[in-house]
């Protein structure tokens, strides 16, 4: 029952919030130097020129240095920016100093913006979530915008869920709407879930 399916989704979902909350600074910067080391592997083994990935809030796995590395080295990263409509719009990674708080209070890049349809052109998403279970079915925050960016992509590159370890489970409550990743990246391991 969808009632059932939301609450149970509202439980945990606090339930993780708290479990990320408790994290110590010490703990938070040896998984950004671990996931860091994770991403950079996996845009490796995919030769990714192109990517997706998120401006991580001070809550989640920590992907700011990964970005800024992987700017660096010349692989173009779009950054997602929220829209009123439930959409995403995207924008090419630049400096730190081009970020602002955008809806929902999180972090946005300030540069060109385009369209949805840019990400057509990535070779691997990096998503948020807040948990994925073991057959790749990813739970959000709740707002959806990752599910219908994941439903609408004609061809989907591998998308892989960036979470902390705890946070692979055995099994998600999952609506129509849920969308499942290829993998899940975590400070300690990647994982490649088995197709449906």
């Amino acid at each position: 029952m969808p009632g059932d399916i939301d609450h149970e989704k509202r439980a945990l979902r606090a339930e993780l919030r708290e479990r990320r909350s408790l994290l110590s600074a010490q703990q938070r910067e040896a998984a950004e130097v671990e996931l860091t080391a994770r991403l950079d592997a996996l845009v490796e083994a995919f030769d990714a020129r192109s990517i997706s990935c998120f401006l991580s809030t001070t809550s989640e796995p920590p992907t700011r240095a990964f970005i800024r590395g992987a700017v660096a080295r010349g692989i173009r990263v779009l950054l997602p920016i929220t829209r009123e409509d439930g959409l995403l719009d995207w924008a090419v990674a630049g400096s730190e100093d081009d970020v602002t708080l955008g809806l929902h209070d999180l972090p946005e890049p300030t540069g060109e913006i385009l369209n949805p349809l840019a990400l057509d052109e990535v070779d691997l998403l990096l998503v948020p979530a807040a948990a994925v279970d073991r057959t790749g079915m990813r739970m959000g925050w709740g707002r959806g915008y990752f599910d219908r960016t994941l439903g609408s992509m004609q061809k989907c590159p591998p998308a892989y869920a960036v979470v902390f370890d705890s946070e692979i489970v055995d099994e998600l409550p999952r609506d129509v709407h849920d969308q499942p990743v290829t993998g899940a990246v975590t400070p300690s391991r990647t994982v490649v879930f088995p197709l449906p």
